[in-house]
């Protein structure tokens, strides 16, 4: 990056401390009250054993979620009528179930109005925090559905942006020029090897692990003469009082909201790519449009197809960057300081946070106990674009988005144990790219892309481990990398 003067260094540093997902800080989640939380072995996920062989063919491949949400824009509320089919994938059957609700987490933001099973009113649930703990009148069956109505409504908090170097600033809630919905309906949390896994919110990094779920979201406004303008994972379809949006296996469905919001938009192939931005922001927006469509086909082609029809970037109204499915949001600060070259924060971060449309929304991986499995790979798929859209940049990427820090620590660090957002971030992410880099220039560019190509078609729609990671990586590879594992994590992985 050319840095012009003293002052534009000085905001650079600034820019650099702060900055996003991909060295982030955690979603949309207050800072916790709790103290550290013990550290035990991550659960064995789905890919480490087979399934059992005599579970009955499940009557649905994931579950669905249909959302009927009514906003109340200037009043910043909610309203949600919100349908579940869930079906038990688990290969057991079960008598409780465990549903994560997120919003709780800020006082007077969720309010519970009814619940039901199977059409059923229940009452037999304890809502503490972020969770919910419904008991069952009788065993769910391996390979049943049962279905939950859960009606509510959402008070949104005012997003204050807090120290960044503490914690993460605030997305769920509204600022004054923008609404933010993030992990704000009711989800059921993975339930792997009879263990509901629903982690402690953190100051920084992401502490939810989400199954692959379908969704329908039927989106209308109280006031129809001032609708916003919408970003929102999924496919919008007009309707006559409101607008459906559809997405299949997806992790989340995220939407943003403003009247301010300016759009610009660009095809590759069949797919719709979005940018949304402020006012007086336009190359800004423009250029992550760019960023992020080249990082589909750069990544579509060293990786696996992308897997949906849109994808939304969004400008936030705070300094952080975040993914969801089909859907992400850049710091504002990153268009603020865009110099008009690919040379910056805003294009570099725009192909990490494309990245996870790889790595988080078709692999997942549990984000609080084994976060570097989709940021390694996140941050590294950032050199991947630089070197097919911009090769004279690479080694600028390297000094400056990954050595300025002189990153070191084991990769395979907890959200928990990362002693702050800075040496957290220059291990899993940067030390984690270096590991990448040795490991491709041990193994081969062939085997290197082979493998990752591989394992985005095993993990593709499931909850992956770093044991899958090792494993499917010695299936392309005979070479010795056994001094690079012991280098940079503090795990053994077979």
């Amino acid at each position: 990056m050319r840095v012009k003067n003293k002052t534009s260094l000085f905001l650079l540093l600034i820019l650099l401390f702060v900055s996003a997902c991909s060295p982030a800080r955690p979603a949309e989640t207050p800072a916790p009250t709790n103290t550290i939380p013990p550290v035990t072995d991550t659960p064995a996920l789905p890919m480490d054993t087979p399934g059992p062989t005599h579970t009955p063919v499940p009557a649905m491949e994931r579950a669905q979620y249909k959302l009927n949400t009514t906003i109340d824009y200037d009043a910043h509320t909610v309203t949600v009528d919100e349908t579940i089919l869930y079906p038990n994938l688990t290969g057991n059957q079960l008598n409780t179930l465990v549903i994560a609700i997120v919003p709780n987490l800020w006082q007077d933001s969720f309010s519970l109005t009814s619940l039901s099973i199977d059409g059923t009113p229940t009452t037999t649930y304890s809502l503490s925090g972020q969770r919910l703990d419904v008991a069952l009148s009788s065993f769910l069956p391996a390979g049943s559905v049962i279905k939950i109505d859960i009606q509510y409504a959402l008070s949104l908090p005012f997003a204050e942006q807090e120290d960044p170097s503490i914690s993460r600033p605030r997305i769920y809630g509204y600022t004054s020029r923008q609404m933010n919905l993030t992990n704000w309906y009711p989800f059921v949390v993975p339930n792997i090897n009879g263990e509901w896994i629903l982690h402690d919110p953190w100051f920084y990094g992401e502490h939810l692990v989400y199954d692959a779920a379908d969704y329908e979201v039927n989106l209308k406004f109280t006031d129809p003469a001032s609708v916003p303008i919408v970003a929102a994972s999924g496919v919008p379809e007009p309707q006559t009082d409101s607008t459906r949006y559809t997405i299949t296996s997806a992790r989340t469905f995220a939407l943003a909201a403003s009247r301010e919001f300016q759009v610009s938009s660009t095809l590759v192939g069949d797919i719709n790519i979005s940018s949304y931005y402020f006012p007086f922001n336009e190359a800004g927006g423009q250029a992550a449009l760019q960023a992020a469509a080249e990082s589909v086909q750069v990544f579509g082609q060293r990786f696996g197809p992308y897997p949906h029809k849109t994808l939304a970037i969004v400008m936030g109204d705070f300094n952080d960057g975040m993914e969801y499915s089909a859907f992400f949001y850049l710091s504002k600060d990153f268009y603020s300081l865009y110099d008009g070259t690919p040379a910056n924060y805003l294009t570099f971060v725009a192909a990490h946070e494309t990245a996870h449309q790889w790595w988080f929304e078709q692999v997942a991986s549990d984000q609080a106990m084994q976060p570097w499995v989709d940021e390694s790979l996140a941050a590294y798929s950032e050199l991947i674009y630089y070197e097919s859209v911009h090769p004279d940049l690479v080694s600028w990427w390297w000094i400056y988005r990954i050595d300025f820090y002189e990153p070191q620590g084991f990769v395979d660090i907890p959200i928990y144990e990362g002693q702050g957002f800075r040496t957290y971030t220059n291990a899993t992410y940067f030390q984690g790219a270096h590991f990448l880099e040795k490991l491709r220039e041990r193994i081969g560019d062939e085997a290197f892309f082979a493998f990752l190509q591989d394992y985005l078609a095993q993990g593709r729609g499931r909850i992956v481990t770093a044991n899958d990671f090792f494993r499917i990586l010695s299936q392309h590879t005979s070479t010795d990398y056994s001094d690079l594992v012991r280098q940079y994590f503090q795990n053994i992985y077979q």
